[in-house]
């Protein structure tokens, strides 16, 4: 494995009297699902020196050090006026009262939510607060009339744009951002970062689509030339087909006719670290998840989000052995709103008990709710194992919501076969493989035929991946998969093991012989030929991922076999 540089703190101007401090990691940053890519982050502060100082956004735990070594060779912190929170979280604390030592004169600006959730994490000292509402400005002189803009969701409630007019940059947060590390600031050669883009979108944006729409409605009102990101490269160069792609992805997000409720309370950040890993997951499956923070949520949204749904998920942590206010407000609107043809699912994490998860699963089997997954019980805060086991319950969920309502929908209509088109399409075969993927403690595996050769030099080949398969999430660029092509005489067992259903986060190559490629991935050891490859690139082919990758290595273990060649029976499915 290469040597990671240590973390850093890159320095620029990038606009008038405002410069960027990047706060540079190339490790995972997080056990969070919007890190899964595993490339590395930035947390971007800014610093506007006017007739004012004010800091934007001091970075978490993990760069507190250097960055205020840094900071210091830029600014004497007692002259700094003004801290501007995007949003306040936890991991942030840790950075804002080590500034506090050294600077006990800052005044923080944020939302009212902000304030909130300032105050109970620094409890000790008397905070300088000032709160900003939707249209205040903040005049730090030299025409830096800042402007603030809510875009407020459910995952960061308190959730702030700023709009500095003097050099037209909007200063986003979390809006606009992208979990990668590397030496450029700017977004220069754009097209290389969009697979992470997407998922960052995907992972943090999707569920909150309806209010990220409405936030990208308010930019609308302002010239904007950069947008000052959280995370990531800085957005200059593609400004307008970034912001095109999110409204893009908000109205697809927003299409889509099944919608799940999934609706939380998250005391340290844990709770909402799997609500993001379960929405992750349902999200795949071309279903369209809303969430809901209920501890800041009017009783009246969540009653109109779980009638609109057509299944609901709660999670909560526990807190002094039972569930907190909040979560129990909402189950009672939650028990009193659905009705029981509604699919219902229980998540949680908790440091000693668990309570809150026993109790909302006790609700909703007296209530005659079925599950569509077990609950979930997470001790602290989880690991990769974890989010992964996450993602897949909610792909279960959205998989078993679409086949009940398919089933009532389809209920007496003609079988599929006779359409001709259809039975066309069925005539196309392809080769029948087993794709073995790994990334770190990670492994996946899946039936495939949907495969050809794409290129000779360098010899390449795609392979379709359906968005909701567990592996797909593998399936990335630079990720390594192995190809293994089975044998015509020794293919029943290998299709009847992979076509039964897995559970969420179970092995599928348990029981099997296998032996580890050069590239970390399993070898079927009776397969016709196996190939290692490497994701060179994606693209987005309606439910699918078209996947090309380059072939690094194989072999043919048997000769003399023929390669087994799949038939399928229905056009429709896989």
């Amino acid at each position: 494995m290469p040597q990671l540089k240590p973390n850093d703190v890159q320095i620029l101007s990038i606009g008038s009297d405002t410069t960027v401090i990047r706060s540079r990691t190339w490790n995972r940053h997080k056990f969070e699902i919007e890190y899964a890519l595993q490339r590395g982050t930035t947390a971007n502060s800014y610093l506007i020196e006017a007739d004012k100082i004010a800091l934007f956004d001091p970075p978490g735990e993990s760069f507190t050090e250097i960055f205020i070594a840094k900071l210091k060779e830029l600014i004497d912190p007692t002259t700094i006026d003004y801290i501007i929170l995007g949003h306040v979280n936890h991991n942030r604390s840790v950075t804002l009262k080590a500034l506090l030592e050294i600077a006990p004169q800052i005044t923080f600006v944020c939302s009212d939510i902000g304030a909130q959730i300032l105050q109970g994490l620094i409890k000790d000292r008397q905070l300088k607060i000032e709160i900003i509402r939707d249209g205040d400005i903040l005049d730090l002189g030299k025409g830096h009339q800042l402007q603030f803009i809510p875009a407020a969701n459910p995952r960061w409630p308190d959730l702030v744009a700023t709009y500095d007019p003097a050099s037209y940059i909007l200063f986003t947060d979390k809006l606009f951002g992208a979990h990668l590390c590397h030496d450029y600031v700017l977004d220069e050669g754009w097209t290389t970062v969009d697979e992470d883009r997407r998922y960052y979108f995907d992972a943090i944006m999707a569920p909150n689509a309806e209010q990220v729409e409405q936030a990208l409605d308010r930019l609308q009102e302002f010239k904007i030339k950069l947008y000052a990101t959280g995370h990531g490269p800085l957005v200059f160069y593609s400004l307008i087909p970034l912001t095109d792609s999110y409204r893009q992805w908000c109205e697809k997000q927003k299409a889509r006719e099944i919608k799940v409720a999934l609706i939380y309370a998250s005391a340290y950040g844990n709770t909402a670290t799997l609500a993001s890993a379960i929405a992750m997951g349902i999200t795949k499956t071309d279903v369209r998840v809303d969430s809901i923070n209920c501890e800041f949520a009017d009783p009246a949204e969540i009653k109109k989000l779980v009638a609109e749904a057509d299944g609901f998920i709660m999670g909560s942590p526990t807190i002094g052995g039972g569930a907190p206010t909040p979560v129990q407000t909402a189950l009672g609107i939650v028990l009193s709103t659905a009705n029981q043809t509604k699919l219902a699912g229980v998540f949680g994490s908790y440091g000693w008990s668990g309570e809150a998860i026993d109790m909302l699963e006790r609700k909703f089997i007296d209530g005659g709710y079925k599950f569509g997954f077990d609950p979930i019980r997470v001790k602290f805060t989880g690991d990769d194992r974890t989010l992964k086991y996450c993602e897949e319950s909610g792909t279960d969920f959205a998989q078993a919501l679409k086949k009940s309502l398919k089933a009532k929908k389809h209920a007496g209509q003609v079988d599929a076969r006779s359409d001709r088109t259809a039975q066309a399409v069925e005539r196309i075969v392809g080769p029948l493989c087993v794709l073995t993927a790994q990334r770190g403690e990670l492994n996946g595996a899946m039936l495939a035929d949907w495969i050809s050769q794409a290129s000779f030099s360098p010899p390449g080949l795609t392979v379709s991946i359906a968005k909701e398969r567990a592996i797909e999430s593998l399936m990335h660029v630079g990720d390594n998969f192995v190809l293994n092509v089975l044998e015509e005489t020794k293919y029943q067992d290998k299709m009847k093991h992979f076509l039964k259903s897995f559970g969420p986060g179970e092995d599928r190559l348990k029981d099997l012989d296998t032996k580890d490629a050069d590239n970390g991935c399993a070898i079927l050891s009776d397969s016709l030929a196996y190939l290692e490859c490497k994701v060179e690139n994606r693209t987005e082919c309606g439910d699918y991922w078209l996947v090309y990758a380059v072939v690094e290595n194989g072999d043919v273990l048997n000769p003399d076999g023929n390669t087994a060649v799949h038939h399928r029976k229905l056009s429709l499915n896989y």
